[in-house]
């Protein structure tokens, strides 16, 4: 009874949708709200009656009536402010439209497909291409809005004792790189670009921008990039510069480790023996799962409780099972940071030495007295051999463990990424004096001096130079700024990772919309300012740009519609895209010579050198 009376709701409500209250279309007059002409204060006569087809969320479709009027003195024309604030002049739909089109996409990541059948139920009819359209259509949009709140983002900023510049850059192995700069104090977003390069000739333009709407900031933090040093040297002369310490320490660890670390993983992928131990688990697991008990008894062994004697000559299936999982566990160790300070390569491989030579001590202990029992340990036995007789990758561990120890020393002493953290790159560092983290590196470093063994090997000793090289760099005191309250201090960042996650996010956005990894064609496709609609999270930001109007769709309706079309033009003839035809052309293999070919076969003579 319940159910039928909840469809007969829906029902009810469904037949009160524009949809069923008219049959078609239905036409709205939009008169003019002015006699006068705000420009020469002549009157107004009507001129003609305009209509177009216009759709928004309130009803669906209509056709707009508008009234266009003109000056009886300056001649110029105008039509209905009404109607204005809700359709951008010559477009078909709405600016809440617009809005929703551009928030589902850009922020609750729905595919273009998923928008259409969302407003469909809203009875707006529109198709996958007119969505993708609209989309770029909203980042330019917002991207005026942003410009134009710039003395007022400025401003409020400036409140707080200034903005922190975070800078960073994304790519997918290959140009376009996308570069956002943040204020980590009021988490805005400021500017977006395209480079081809991330050299410093082509930042510096970039942070110019930033200065000229935003002012100097109080610091600066980013990666180790020469071009960035280079470009923020420029720019912002004399301002305090400082380098992430994730990425310094992630650069020192890639450098120590990262010869080491390649030569295990690729012993491991030649003998694939993660492939090897995963199907002897499934093939073991088809054993434990027809007889369920093993798991319970199993565990009551591991704990030195009582357990039934029946499953004793199953104990070396499940002993071998419970060994392969912890092995291939390894590939899962670590606190989400990625390598180098994550190694679940070595990991993997200790382990796997490890189980192979525990299962030398197992395998020929008889727990029935009978020796088929422990097939199962034979066999993965054997599987391990050719790891465990791998020279080249025990060396290589031996190694190796020096170096983690090394590396790992200087981390705690950074107090960054600690190994037991679970928080991966969501963490910023932990909380510890800046003086304090200084001590501690110079004790470091002091102790890597008086070693003698690591003294003298060219591996610690490019670490050594890498301190050196950055130190001023590093350690930050608190920056002292006026503000209306008086001086207030305020402490950088030591970490980047404020952008790592807001590229992170912004990556498992477009993958969840676009079904696949890769990055290239996405980064290559976007407009450079699409990561502007991350801030229309931050409720500070939003007051400001909106500048007291009651909605997002009412800050919109304020923008020139012509300074929107030349953006979006200037977007197509951007240098960044390469012609489909050219690039046909230019990935023949023979492409230089194609070019020779084509100079000797259309030459009259040639030249005399």
């Amino acid at each position: 009874m319940i159910r039928c009376l909840a469809d007969e709701l829906s029902r009810f409500v469904a037949h009160w949708s524009p949809a069923f209250l008219f049959a078609e279309p239905p036409t709205v007059s939009f008169g003019l709200e002015r006699e006068d002409c705000p420009r020469c204060s002549k009157p107004l006569k009507v001129l003609k009656t305009k209509r177009r087809s216009v759709v928004t969320l309130h009803i669906g479709k209509f056709v707009a009536a508008e009234t266009i009027g003109i000056c009886t003195g300056c001649q110029r024309s105008y039509g209905s402010q009404e109607l204005a604030r809700l359709v951008p002049a010559t477009c078909n739909f709405g600016y809440d439209i617009l809005v929703y089109v551009g928030q589902a996409l850009f922020l609750r990541y729905r595919r273009s497909q998923e928008i259409c059948d969302e407003l469909a139920a809203q009875n707006v009819c529109i198709s996958p291409s007119e969505v993708e359209y609209l989309a770029r259509k909203f980042v330019v949009y917002l991207a005026i809005a942003h410009r134009q709140a710039a003395p007022a983002i400025k401003q409020a900023m400036h409140a707080r004792g200034g903005y922190i510049l975070h800078l960073d850059a994304t790519c997918d192995g290959k140009e376009p790189f996308l570069m956002s700069s943040l204020d980590s104090i009021s988490q805005i977003v400021l500017g977006n670009v395209k480079l081809p390069s991330e050299k410093a000739e082509m930042i510096i333009p970039f942070l110019e921008q930033i200065k000229r709407l935003f002012g100097e900031p109080i610091a600066s933090v980013h990666d180790m990039g020469a071009g960035i040093l280079n470009a923020v040297a420029k720019v912002f002369p004399g301002r305090p510069d400082f380098i992430c310490h994730y990425h310094f320490l992630s650069d020192i660890g890639k450098d120590l480790l990262g010869r080491d670390y390649d030569t295990i993983r690729k012993r491991l992928r030649k003998h694939g023996i993660a492939g090897h131990v995963r199907r002897h688990a499934r093939r073991l697991r088809q054993i434990i799962d027809d007889h369920p008990q093993l798991i319970d008894d199993f565990r009551r062994r591991v704990e030195r409780e009582s357990a039934s004697d029946s499953s004793v000559e199953w104990m070396p299936v499940i002993s071998a099972y419970g060994l392969v999982l912890w092995a291939l566990d390894g590939k899962n160790q670590g606190g989400g940071y990625g390598f180098p300070f994550d190694r679940p390569h070595v990991v993997f491989a200790q382990r796997l030495l490890l189980v192979y030579q525990h299962l030398q001590k197992v395998k020929k202990l008889q727990l029935r007295g009978q020796w088929r029992d422990n097939r199962p340990l034979y066999k993965l036995s054997s599987e391990l051999e050719a790891v465990f007789d791998d020279q080249v990758l025990r060396r290589t561990l031996t190694e190796i463990e020096p170096k983690l120890q090394t590396f790992d020393e200087l981390r705690e002493a950074m107090r960054i990424a600690p190994k037991s953290g679970s928080q991966g790159l969501n963490a910023d560092g932990m909380d510890t004096d800046m003086r304090t983290i200084e001590a501690n590196v110079r004790a470091f470093r002091q102790r890597l001096v008086d070693d003698p063994k690591r003294a003298a090997d060219k591996d610690y000793q490019k670490m050594l130079q890498q301190i050196d090289k950055y130190w001023e760099k590093l350690f930050a005191d608190p920056i002292q700024v006026d503000t209306p309250e008086g001086k207030v201090a305020i402490q950088p960042q030591r970490t980047n990772n404020i952008m790592e996650r807001f590229f992170r996010d912004l990556k498992t956005g477009y993958r969840r919309k676009s079904g696949h990894n890769g990055m290239s064609k996405t980064l290559q496709a976007m407009l450079a300012d699409t990561p502007l609609v991350k801030n229309l999270q931050n409720e500070s930001y939003v007051k400001i740009l909106l500048d007291g109007k009651p909605s997002l769709e009412a800050r919109l309706a304020e923008i020139d519609i012509e300074s929107v079309r030349k953006q979006l033009n200037d977007s197509r003839k951007s240098l960044e895209k390469i012609p489909v035809t050219i690039q046909q052309i230019i990935a023949k293999p023979r492409f230089p010579q194609l070019i020779t070919d084509l100079f000797r076969a259309g030459a009259t003579h040639e030249a005399v050198a």
